[in-house]
């Protein structure tokens, strides 16, 4: 028996909150979560289902060059959508450009604009009569 039930959040650093809300709320339509408290630092939580992203914007000590240029071969955060087809044109729209899943699943990658990578799983829900 597993001691633990679900993620609760994510956090993720960035340089510029406003920047990453761009792409946070207008590329992936996040609400924000106005119950953050002030912590001393800019930042901001984003609804993502019953979990949450938040944004910390903080020196970032990790290197933003040199990572690999597909998101699967670096740590990030995967988020399950029903269907890729909107989250890829929303991508390309905005000039995201993305990588797809090297697992042969149906899923992309994509890095946020302080290169945190992001993937998105597609989970087809069928129908109960299916």
């Amino acid at each position: 028996m597993s001691l633990i039930c679900e993620l609760h959040h994510a956090s993720l650093i960035v340089a510029d909150t406003a920047r990453s809300l761009a792409f946070y709320h207008d590329v992936l339509g996040l609400s924000s979560d106005t119950r953050r408290p002030d912590l001393g630092f800019p930042g901001a939580w984003l609804q993502v289902g019953r979990g949450q992203i938040h944004l910390l914007e903080l020196p970032n000590p990790d290197p933003t060059e040199g990572r690999p240029a597909h998101g699967g071969r670096d740590r990030h955060v995967a988020l399950t959508v029903p269907d890729l087809e909107p989250v890829l044109a929303c991508l390309s729209a905005a000039g995201i450009p993305c990588t797809t899943s090297r697992s042969g699943r149906r899923a992309l990658f994509c890095r946020d604009p302080d290169g945190n990578a992001l993937e998105f799983i597609e989970s087809r829900v069928l129908p109960d009569d299916a």
